[in-house]
């Protein structure tokens, strides 16, 4: 799996209000037209609420 590119990823969850839910998110960036890469990874995300899009992004990086 490749990562997420992290300039692309706001444009999936633009829309979300905050916190969100893990599958707030996925379900958020699959309406906005999100490839599998992107829902693949917010999928291994961690069943946690996160407050803020920088938080998902730190989230994701943490992964990597």
């Amino acid at each position: 799996m490749s990562e997420v590119n992290p300039i692309q990823l706001p444009k999936y969850l633009k829309g979300v209000n905050y916190p969100a839910t893990k599958a707030a998110l996925l379900d958020n960036a699959k309406k906005m037209g999100a490839d599998d890469n992107v829902c693949s990874s917010l999928e291994n995300l961690p069943d946690e609420q996160f407050d803020a899009p920088v938080d998902v992004s730190r989230a994701l990086g943490a992964r990597h």
